[in-house]
């Protein structure tokens, strides 16, 4: 079977470009130093964002997003990275990992509770892998997840995390099986204010 990629720039490419451009030229471009000195997270920014449907590009429109493909996210986020490296990043992180993630991997119910918030940017979304003592070595995370009756009940604890602070809901992950084994990891999407999930201080 023959794959054919094309480079060529699409004309949704070029109007999201134009459409980024114009907008970061009047909502981030104008602030970007003043967040940073002050480290302030525009989540207004992010709301702004969810409406021009930068915060679900790859989310399906059934479930809230704009149905676009990886061109047209690409595009996006080079064009917000310009401006403002930081805001870029955030974006990337809320829609590849945690959004992307429950896009990929959840059942319909989650798809249809989680994905219509996160693509307007109701909510902001996190993911939690890095730990303090392995880093990102998933194989040997100490966070574990224990079975109890429906539940489980989560141990451990995460750092470096993208939106750890001001995100609505998180994507974590943590040990179900052995140190080591590559299939004893899970997935659980975790709210803001669930018994027991707290975030630290900024690093």
């Amino acid at each position: 079977m023959e794959t054919v990629t094309s480079f060529d720039v699409s004309e949704n490419q070029k109007m999201i470009a134009q459409m980024v451009r114009d907008f970061g030229a009047r909502e981030i471009k104008p602030f970007s130093m003043e967040w940073d000195e002050a480290q302030h997270f525009p989540v207004d920014l992010f709301r702004k964002m969810g409406g021009l449907g930068l915060m679900g590009v790859l989310v399906p429109e059934e479930y809230g997003g704009s149905g676009f493909g990886y061109h047209e996210y690409v595009t996006a986020l080079v064009e917000i990275s310009k401006m403002d490296g930081s805001i870029g990043l955030s974006v990337a992180a809320h829609n590849s990992l945690c959004t992307g993630h429950i896009l990929q991997h959840a059942n319909e119910e989650q798809k249809l509770k989680y994905l219509p918030k996160l693509a307007s940017g109701e909510w902001i979304g996190a993911w939690g892998l890095t730990e303090p003592n392995t880093g990102s070595d998933a194989g040997n995370m100490r966070t574990v997840a224990i079975k109890d009756g429906d539940y489980y009940v989560i141990n451990g604890a995460k750092n470096f995390i993208t939106h750890g602070k001001s995100g609505d809901v998180a994507v974590v992950i943590a040990r179900t099986g052995q140190v080591g084994d590559s299939h004893g990891m899970t997935a659980f999407i975790i709210e803001k204010g669930t018994p027991g999930f707290a975030a630290g201080k900024k690093e």
